[in-house]
């Protein structure tokens, strides 16, 4: 009996294995050349794998789309989850600056992969559309906690100013000098925070101000 067991949970694994590793080619090659510039026969030819494999994971290049991008949000939001921990609303912003900044500065950095891949699929009833705006609707909310946290008046347009930022580092820290994107986006996070409570000295939620 117990041998009997053995066998399907052996393949189940192997098979999870597999998908990870077209996951993983998946997620370099698409972030570095672009999605559709990257074909279904490349992500094989890099894994090592058979058509057939590839297509028993994934039914489509689209699919393989997908889950890249919700493998990207997962985290993405973990990431962000561990920022927020304990830091107060301008704590939290300056240690996401902190983050975009240091992406930023690494080697292969091309942006967002939410903004990139949006960029590729305009048609917004594409399924890799859905999953952009479910990221993207995600983070906002995120945003908006952030700014009821720090007591803005209007958290709503707080949010999207925050996010606006947030995008405007991304694509700065590619195109631009990618050193100044930490200080300049703590600064114009703490900047929108701080007007949207009304100002005053003293950082909104208890937190001191950026220094």
């Amino acid at each position: 009996m117990h041998a009997e067991a053995a066998g399907p949970v052996k393949r189940a694994r192997s098979g999870s294995a597999t998908r990870a590793r077209i996951l993983a080619a998946a997620n370099e090659l698409f972030y570095a050349h672009g999605i559709r510039a990257t074909s279904a026969d490349r992500i094989i030819e890099q894994v090592g794998i058979t058509k057939v494999t590839f297509y028993r994971h994934f039914r489509a290049k689209g699919d393989l789309v997908v889950a890249y991008l919700e493998e990207q949000a997962a985290a993405e939001r973990a990431w962000l989850r561990d920022v927020r921990r304990g830091g107060g609303p301008l704590g939290s912003l300056r240690a996401l600056a902190a983050g975009i900044g240091d992406a930023s500065c690494r080697p292969g950095f091309r942006g967002c992969a939410f903004i990139n891949a949006a960029a590729e699929f305009s048609d917004p009833d594409d399924p890799v559309r859905a999953a952009v705006d479910a990221h993207r609707g995600w983070m906002l909310g995120e945003f908006a906690a952030i700014a009821a946290e720090a007591g803005a008046a209007d958290v709503d347009a707080t949010a999207r100013q925050l996010m606006l930022l947030r995008d405007g580092a991304m694509v700065n820290g590619y195109l631009g000098d990618p050193e100044a994107v930490a200080d300049s986006l703590g600064s114009a996070f703490a900047s929108v925070v701080t007007a949207a409570a009304g100002g005053g000295g003293a950082a909104p939620g208890g937190s001191q101000p950026a220094r």
